[in-house]
């Protein structure tokens, strides 16, 4: 694990994986000041499991794991309200959460290791194969993927916690979890 870092935490009732995408709708002025200060400052965000709480009103209290997200677009959408695209980058394990005036939840974070560039082993071969089914239902331009990324493990299973209809705690267990080969071993037996 790195030094700790000061990081905005954005709590939802939705678990943002590394490389996976995610619509949200910005309507508190908090979250407003927090997508202005990322977007003059060309950082990220911390996106958060809320372990107690809700979304909006009273600040929430996030899980110790979450991802950073990092804004792909923006626009106003048909209710007035900001609409952001955001992708999930680095995991984070949250040491220390305080809460501003504003009620934005900032966390003292340790950025996780980066997973490591493995590939996939053969007792996870099925996985890699019911990806690829799930990528064709899901209607996924599968000529944008290619061939190393279908043979590594941590995109493999990234990709599968994603699609699969996992709870938000499994994704978190997922978060939690530096090695890309025992989160497919986790990942094995939730469909087992």
């Amino acid at each position: 694990m790195s030094d700790i870092e000061t990081l905005p935490l954005f709590p939802l009732h939705a678990v943002l994986l590394p490389g996976a995408g995610l619509d949200l709708r910005v309507f508190e002025r908090r979250y407003l000041d927090l997508v202005r200060d990322c977007g003059r400052s060309g950082q990220g965000f911390g996106v958060c499991l809320i372990l107690e709480g809700n979304e909006a009103g009273q600040p929430a209290t996030p899980v110790a794991y979450g991802t950073e997200a990092r804004i792909e677009d923006f626009n106003t959408g048909r209710d007035g309200l900001l609409a952001l695209r955001v992708r999930g980058g680095r995991r984070f394990h949250v040491v220390q959460t305080r809460v501003r005036d504003n009620g934005l939840v900032v966390g003292q974070v340790q950025w996780c290791p980066p997973d490591p560039d493995d590939e996939l082993r053969a007792e996870h071969g099925l996985l890699s194969t019911l990806l690829q089914s799930l990528l064709e239902q899901a209607g996924a331009d599968l000529t944008r993927i290619t061939p190393a990324q279908m043979d590594n493990a941590a995109w493999i299973g990234w990709r599968l916690a994603e699609l699969l209809p996992l709870s938000p705690q499994q994704r978190v267990a997922l978060l939690q979890e530096d090695d890309p080969h025992q989160r497919l071993e986790q990942l094995l037996a939730t469909i087992a």
